[in-house]
């Protein structure tokens, strides 16, 4: 077993251990972040489903992203990556949600926000965690490190919270 199928395997145990769910919000990596889940064989036990939000409509329609973060922050923001994670948790009703929001490249960067730049957001019934990326690699390059990220995110939130309550 690989290094990510291990680690996937990590992040389903964690979800068991309490009983809980998971489900995606993907907009740059266009579901990569569930492929990488459900690579795992009984990966079902614990994710249920991801969305792939990328245009704005979907992110505001379907995941219920709020208009004005879109017009204020844009879609690649903590905000929006936030919106994301919180609005696919109640979408799927699930305990975990795990978003990822950026601009892969190699068009559509700007001096504010360059190609690369990539926000992902986990949220949990034990909190809510956003972290801010700027990848230097091409288009697949960018969305591979994004998606390891999400993963990354997600293990630290539920270790910590196990940890936290005794648990892990």
């Amino acid at each position: 077993m690989n290094e990510q199928l291990q680690q996937v395997a990590r992040i389903g145990d964690l979800l068991r251990e309490r009983g809980w769910t998971m489900g995606t919000a993907e907009s740059c990596t266009g579901g990569m972040v569930g492929h990488l889940i459900t690579e795992l064989s009984g990966s079902s036990d614990f994710f249920l489903g991801g969305i792939i939000a990328y245009a704005n409509e979907i992110k505001r329609d379907a995941l219920g992203v709020p208009e004005e973060l879109l017009i204020a922050h844009g879609a690649v923001s903590e905000p929006v990556a936030l919106a994301m994670a919180q609005g696919v948790r109640r979408v799927l009703n699930v305990d975990v949600g795990v978003s990822v929001t950026g601009i892969a490249g190699p068009t559509g960067g700007t001096d504010q926000k360059p190609v690369g730049t990539v926000y992902i957001a986990a949220s949990s019934p034990a909190g809510d965690a956003v972290r801010h990326y700027v990848w230097d690699r091409d288009r697949a390059g960018n969305k591979r490190l994004s998606a390891q990220a999400a993963l990354d995110l997600v293990e630290v939130l539920l270790a910590g919270s196990l940890a936290s309550e005794g648990g892990v």
